[in-house]
Protein backbone atom coordinates (compact mmCIF):
# COMPACT_ATOMS: atom_id res chain seq x y z
CA UNK A 1 0.00 0.00 0.00
CA UNK A 2 1.08 3.75 -0.90
CA UNK A 3 1.15 5.71 2.30
CA UNK A 4 0.15 9.24 2.19
CA UNK A 5 4.06 10.19 2.80
CA UNK A 6 5.10 8.28 -0.08
CA UNK A 7 2.62 10.13 -1.87
CA UNK A 8 4.04 12.97 -1.17
CA UNK A 9 7.69 12.19 -2.12
CA UNK A 10 6.61 10.82 -5.29
CA UNK A 11 4.71 14.41 -6.44
CA UNK A 12 7.94 16.14 -5.20
CA UNK A 13 10.21 14.13 -7.11
CA UNK A 14 8.02 14.68 -10.27
CA UNK A 15 7.81 18.15 -9.79
CA UNK A 16 11.51 18.69 -9.05
CA UNK A 17 11.82 16.38 -12.72
CA UNK A 18 9.57 19.11 -13.82
CA UNK A 19 11.86 21.83 -12.93
CA UNK A 20 14.70 20.28 -14.31
CA UNK A 21 13.39 19.82 -17.57
CA UNK A 22 12.47 23.38 -17.20
CA UNK A 23 16.15 24.85 -16.50
CA UNK A 24 17.32 22.21 -19.18
CA UNK A 25 15.08 23.77 -22.05
CA UNK A 26 15.95 27.19 -21.15
CA UNK A 27 19.40 26.23 -21.95
CA UNK A 28 18.16 24.44 -25.25
CA UNK A 29 19.05 21.20 -23.68
CA UNK A 30 15.57 18.46 -24.29
CA UNK A 31 15.19 15.63 -21.91
CA UNK A 32 12.46 13.20 -21.89
CA UNK A 33 10.51 11.73 -19.01
CA UNK A 34 9.72 8.16 -19.26
CA UNK A 35 7.95 5.28 -16.80
CA UNK A 36 10.52 5.05 -14.22
CA UNK A 37 12.94 8.49 -14.71
CA UNK A 38 13.28 12.06 -16.37
CA UNK A 39 16.33 11.88 -18.10
CA UNK A 40 18.83 14.12 -20.50
CA UNK A 41 20.43 12.79 -23.14
CA UNK A 42 23.82 15.50 -22.93
CA UNK A 43 25.02 17.61 -20.03
CA UNK A 44 22.61 19.54 -18.00
CA UNK A 45 23.19 22.85 -16.67
CA UNK A 46 25.16 23.29 -13.30
CA UNK A 47 23.89 22.34 -10.33
CA UNK A 48 21.19 20.14 -12.03
CA UNK A 49 21.01 16.26 -12.28
CA UNK A 50 20.89 14.59 -16.01
CA UNK A 51 18.79 11.91 -14.23
CA UNK A 52 15.54 12.01 -11.88
CA UNK A 53 14.24 8.79 -10.81
CA UNK A 54 10.04 9.21 -10.17
CA UNK A 55 9.36 5.70 -9.09
CA UNK A 56 11.27 3.45 -6.32
CA UNK A 57 13.77 0.55 -7.95
CA UNK A 58 14.47 2.26 -10.97
CA UNK A 59 16.80 0.28 -13.18
CA UNK A 60 20.10 1.72 -12.54
CA UNK A 61 21.54 0.15 -16.12
CA UNK A 62 18.62 1.53 -17.98
CA UNK A 63 19.17 4.92 -16.34
CA UNK A 64 22.67 5.16 -17.40
CA UNK A 65 21.82 4.21 -20.57
CA UNK A 66 19.65 7.57 -21.22
CA UNK A 67 22.59 10.05 -19.62
CA UNK A 68 26.01 11.03 -21.16
CA UNK A 69 28.31 9.50 -18.85
CA UNK A 70 31.49 10.29 -21.42
CA UNK A 71 31.80 14.08 -20.25
CA UNK A 72 32.40 15.15 -17.01
CA UNK A 73 30.07 16.00 -14.41
CA UNK A 74 27.20 13.26 -15.32
CA UNK A 75 24.70 12.85 -12.11
CA UNK A 76 21.76 11.15 -10.63
CA UNK A 77 19.23 12.32 -8.87
CA UNK A 78 17.87 8.94 -6.93
CA UNK A 79 14.76 10.67 -5.37
CA UNK A 80 13.72 7.87 -3.05
CA UNK A 81 17.64 7.33 -1.89
CA UNK A 82 17.44 3.12 -2.64
CA UNK A 83 19.68 2.37 -5.21
CA UNK A 84 23.32 1.07 -5.82
CA UNK A 85 24.22 3.31 -8.58
CA UNK A 86 28.15 2.01 -7.73
CA UNK A 87 27.72 -0.71 -9.96
CA UNK A 88 27.69 1.65 -12.96
CA UNK A 89 30.27 3.83 -11.96
CA UNK A 90 28.83 6.46 -9.57
CA UNK A 91 29.34 7.80 -6.10
CA UNK A 92 27.24 9.42 -3.47
CA UNK A 93 27.78 13.18 -3.85
CA UNK A 94 25.25 14.00 -1.15
CA UNK A 95 22.18 13.32 0.57
CA UNK A 96 19.49 15.50 1.63
CA UNK A 97 15.62 15.07 2.56
CA UNK A 98 12.55 16.21 0.54
CA UNK A 99 10.33 18.30 2.88
CA UNK A 100 6.55 19.27 3.22
CA UNK A 101 4.58 22.40 3.94
CA UNK A 102 0.66 21.67 3.45
CA UNK A 103 -1.65 24.20 1.20
CA UNK A 104 -1.90 27.63 3.25
CA UNK A 105 -0.30 26.97 6.45
CA UNK A 106 0.33 30.94 7.81
CA UNK A 107 3.70 32.52 7.10
CA UNK A 108 5.54 34.30 9.60
CA UNK A 109 5.99 37.89 8.75
CA UNK A 110 7.96 39.86 6.18
CA UNK A 111 8.97 43.08 5.88
CA UNK A 112 9.93 42.76 2.11
CA UNK A 113 7.86 43.28 -0.68
CA UNK A 114 8.00 40.57 -3.51
CA UNK A 115 7.51 40.71 -7.28
CA UNK A 116 7.29 37.32 -9.80
CA UNK A 117 10.28 38.24 -12.19
CA UNK A 118 8.27 38.90 -15.78
CA UNK A 119 11.59 41.16 -17.43
CA UNK A 120 15.13 39.54 -17.93
CA UNK A 121 15.98 42.81 -16.20
CA UNK A 122 14.55 41.55 -12.94
CA UNK A 123 15.51 37.83 -13.65
CA UNK A 124 19.10 39.18 -14.08
CA UNK A 125 19.04 40.91 -10.79
CA UNK A 126 17.42 38.30 -9.32
CA UNK A 127 20.53 35.87 -10.67
CA UNK A 128 22.93 38.37 -9.66
CA UNK A 129 21.40 38.29 -5.70
CA UNK A 130 21.04 34.62 -5.79
CA UNK A 131 24.63 33.88 -7.29
CA UNK A 132 26.24 36.60 -4.36
CA UNK A 133 29.35 37.28 -6.87
CA UNK A 134 30.20 33.49 -7.62
CA UNK A 135 30.06 33.84 -11.50
CA UNK A 136 27.26 31.56 -12.37
CA UNK A 137 24.40 34.23 -12.49
CA UNK A 138 24.23 33.31 -16.48
CA UNK A 139 22.54 30.33 -15.22
CA UNK A 140 19.21 31.60 -15.12
CA UNK A 141 18.42 32.45 -19.23
CA UNK A 142 15.74 34.69 -20.29
CA UNK A 143 14.03 31.49 -22.06
CA UNK A 144 13.31 30.48 -18.38
CA UNK A 145 10.56 33.53 -18.29
CA UNK A 146 8.67 31.47 -21.20
CA UNK A 147 8.13 28.73 -18.86
CA UNK A 148 4.34 29.09 -17.34
CA UNK A 149 5.11 26.53 -14.52
CA UNK A 150 8.15 28.24 -13.51
CA UNK A 151 7.96 31.54 -11.54
CA UNK A 152 11.31 33.23 -10.12
CA UNK A 153 10.36 35.31 -6.70
CA UNK A 154 11.91 38.32 -5.57
CA UNK A 155 11.95 39.62 -2.39
CA UNK A 156 12.86 43.13 -2.40
CA UNK A 157 13.91 45.71 0.42
CA UNK A 158 12.15 49.59 0.46
CA UNK A 159 14.24 50.49 -2.27
CA UNK A 160 13.66 47.76 -5.16
CA UNK A 161 16.92 45.85 -4.71
CA UNK A 162 16.53 42.42 -4.57
CA UNK A 163 17.51 40.84 -1.40
CA UNK A 164 16.22 37.41 -0.89
CA UNK A 165 14.31 35.23 -2.91
CA UNK A 166 13.47 31.51 -4.97
CA UNK A 167 12.30 29.30 -7.86
CA UNK A 168 8.71 28.14 -7.60
CA UNK A 169 8.02 25.34 -9.60
CA UNK A 170 4.36 24.79 -10.41
CA UNK A 171 3.04 20.93 -10.96
CA UNK A 172 -0.73 19.23 -10.73
CA UNK A 173 -0.24 18.59 -7.27
CA UNK A 174 2.20 20.36 -5.47
CA UNK A 175 4.35 23.28 -5.83
CA UNK A 176 7.94 23.24 -5.43
CA UNK A 177 10.39 25.81 -3.81
CA UNK A 178 14.36 26.02 -4.92
CA UNK A 179 17.13 28.47 -4.61
CA UNK A 180 16.04 29.47 -1.49
CA UNK A 181 18.38 32.44 -1.15
CA UNK A 182 18.86 35.86 1.02
CA UNK A 183 21.96 38.08 0.94
CA UNK A 184 21.56 38.49 5.08
CA UNK A 185 20.55 36.25 7.13
CA UNK A 186 20.33 33.19 5.34
CA UNK A 187 17.25 31.07 4.67
CA UNK A 188 15.86 31.80 8.17
CA UNK A 189 15.36 35.86 6.39
CA UNK A 190 14.00 34.16 2.88
CA UNK A 191 11.42 31.77 3.70
CA UNK A 192 8.87 34.62 5.51
CA UNK A 193 8.89 36.58 2.41
CA UNK A 194 9.16 33.00 -0.05
CA UNK A 195 6.24 31.65 1.55
CA UNK A 196 3.97 34.53 1.51
CA UNK A 197 4.18 34.90 -2.28
CA UNK A 198 3.72 30.87 -2.70
CA UNK A 199 0.48 31.41 -0.73
CA UNK A 200 -0.83 34.12 -2.15
CA UNK A 201 0.31 32.72 -5.30
CA UNK A 202 -0.61 28.65 -4.60
CA UNK A 203 -3.23 28.59 -1.68
CA UNK A 204 -4.85 25.61 -2.78
CA UNK A 205 -1.62 23.89 -3.23
CA UNK A 206 1.34 21.85 -0.53
CA UNK A 207 4.68 22.78 -0.71
CA UNK A 208 7.70 20.46 -1.49
CA UNK A 209 11.49 20.76 -1.66
CA UNK A 210 14.41 19.46 -0.66
CA UNK A 211 17.05 20.58 1.52
CA UNK A 212 19.92 19.13 3.72
CA UNK A 213 22.06 20.33 7.35
CA UNK A 214 21.76 23.72 8.51
CA UNK A 215 19.08 24.42 5.51
CA UNK A 216 16.92 21.91 6.41
CA UNK A 217 16.88 22.85 10.02
CA UNK A 218 15.66 26.64 8.97
CA UNK A 219 12.56 25.04 6.91
CA UNK A 220 11.62 22.67 9.60
CA UNK A 221 11.57 26.16 11.64
CA UNK A 222 9.28 27.70 8.89
CA UNK A 223 6.58 24.65 8.82
CA UNK A 224 8.11 22.11 6.82
CA UNK A 225 8.47 18.44 7.76
CA UNK A 226 11.05 16.12 6.45
CA UNK A 227 8.69 13.03 4.73
CA UNK A 228 11.70 11.20 3.03
CA UNK A 229 15.34 10.73 2.45
CA UNK A 230 16.91 11.37 -1.53
CA UNK A 231 20.60 10.95 -2.69
CA UNK A 232 22.09 12.49 -5.36
CA UNK A 233 24.93 10.26 -7.45
CA UNK A 234 28.40 11.74 -9.65
CA UNK A 235 29.59 9.54 -12.10
CA UNK A 236 33.41 8.40 -11.54
CA UNK A 237 34.78 7.17 -8.30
Amino acid sequence: MTTPQQLLVRAAARNNAEWCAAMSRSHGLAGEFGAQTWAAPSRTPLYHPDAVTLVPDADPAALAARIDTTAPGASVKDSFADLDLTEVGFRVLFEAQWIHRPASAPAPASDLDWVVAGSPDTLRAWALAWDDGDGNADLFRPELLDDPATFVLAGQSTGGRVVAGAVASRSDHVVGISNVFALDGGPDAAWPVVLDAVNRLFPTLPVVGYEQGDALAAAVRHGFEPVGPLRVWLYGL
